[in-house]
């Protein structure tokens, strides 16, 4: 709460144009006011105001960031007043991109969980394996792992996405296995149809591209692990969908000192929206973590630490409070913002403005 009220400080003092008439708005001594402002100086690294004898003015990064501070008070005492009402589920109107595969393996039991918490909420799941701009299209929230970015979105990162070569021990006694990629031109493919017959490997030299002519394409998962486990071929695929199948024999990894490049699986929602949820601070928890094991070793960027739990194989598990936390936030906030519309009939909402 520090930053809530430090930047309310900064907004009352830039209303007011000095500590004094600052600090009876707020109804605080002045030195409060001070102590307040010099704190969000010291956190951001940049003086706010030019102090004078006479009276205060907005620096630069002040002017810069005065409109944005305004927007992030503003939302943040919206939230706390709903989040003190009694009864306060969520209640909204979602439309949500996700992949197939990884719906019916994984998000699906995730979505029902969160609905099953929040009755009154609306979710439309519409599955789609290709990269999608939630702007354009009219999503809240579009998951996927492509590596695409669209102007005016974020990328929230939800968990990496570990792929492989597999294949079943029949199909590996009658065709042989490769020794590397290059080899693969030789054999019979399953390939992902999203993301194409070129397949990429971190070889010890670096980066090695295939390009592999399919025995069968397909965009949902489920088809290729089935095909590979009848000895169909080598597919190349997400670990979560085969993790089973690898365990007990059924499917065995090929080219092990040739690992394909990991994906992330992002949460993509609008800019305006993600930062406001930055600003006003993570959301609690509303369910406890579902994934249990050890904890994969911290990597940098250090956001990769909170969002994904895996077992001492590796395998991929899904961590549904990632995807609750997501969901919250862009309920959150766009209740946010139909208040904030509701108090000035000029304005027009984004979230209420979709076509």
């Amino acid at each position: 709460m520090d930053i809530l009220v430090n930047l309310q400080a900064f907004l009352a003092t830039a209303d007011t144009a000095g500590f004094s008439a600052a600090a009876r708005k707020l109804n605080v001594s002045t030195s409060v006011v001070a102590k307040r402002v010099t704190q969000l100086e010291t956190r951001i690294g940049a003086p706010l105001f030019h102090r004078s004898t006479r009276q205060l003015r907005l620096t630069e990064a002040g002017q810069r960031y005065v409109h944005r501070a305004r927007s992030v008070v503003a939302d943040a005492t919206d939230l706390l007043s709903r989040m003190g009402e009694k009864g306060h589920d969520l209640v909204d109107h979602l439309r949500i991109k996700a992949p197939t595969s990884l719906t019916v393996a994984r998000l699906a039991d995730a979505f029902s969980a969160f609905q099953t918490q929040n009755p009154r909420l609306k979710l439309e799941i519409v599955l789609i394996d290709r990269p999608v701009d939630p702007v354009t299209e009219g999503f809240d929230i579009a998951i996927g792992a492509f590596p695409h970015s669209f102007g005016g979105v974020v990328d929230e990162p939800l968990c990496p996405l570990k792929r492989l070569l597999c294949a079943s021990p029949a199909y590996l006694k009658k065709h042989g296995a490769p020794k590397h990629p290059r080899d693969l031109v030789d054999h019979r493919c399953l390939s992902f149809l999203p993301t194409g017959p070129e397949w990429i490997f971190d070889g010890p030299r670096g980066r090695i591209s295939i390009q592999v002519s399919p025995l069968l394409s397909s965009n949902e998962g489920h088809v290729l692990a089935r095909s590979a486990i009848a000895g169909n071929g080598i597919a190349l695929i997400s670990h979560y969908l085969v993790a089973d199948a690898l365990r007990d024999g059924t499917l065995k990894p090929v080219l092990r000192d040739f690992p394909i490049p990991e994906l992330w699986v992002k949460g993509r929602d609008p800019r305006a929206a993600a930062q406001r949820r930055r600003s006003a601070g993570s959301l609690a928890r509303i369910e406890e973590r579902a994934a249990t094991g050890a904890v994969r070793p911290p990597r940098s960027p250090p956001w990769r630490r909170r969002l994904l739990r895996v077992q001492a194989a590796e395998r991929m598990v899904w961590r549904k409070s990632s995807t609750f936390d997501l969901i919250e936030s862009a309920c959150c906030f766009r209740a946010a913002a139909t208040v904030r519309a509701a108090s000035a009939p000029a304005s027009v909402s984004p979230a209420t403005a979709r076509t």
